[in-house]
């Protein structure tokens, strides 16, 4: 019993799981702090690309 308690506690399988979710909730929270300027940035890019496109037909 000891000795399962033991290979329990050193096993390390769970620790990539909490590294993702933790990457992803700092991500997640980039993202919220800023909203304003990536939607600003993408809606200049795609006005862009509509413009470059007509320029084509």
């Amino acid at each position: 019993m000891r000795q399962e308690i033991k290979t329990f506690l050193r096993e390390e399988d769970g620790i990539g799981v909490i590294e993702i979710v933790l990457i992803l909730v700092v991500l997640i929270g980039l993202v919220i702090i800023f909203k304003k300027q990536i939607t600003t940035l993408l809606e200049g890019i795609f006005k862009e690309i509509e413009k470059q496109s007509k320029e084509v037909y």
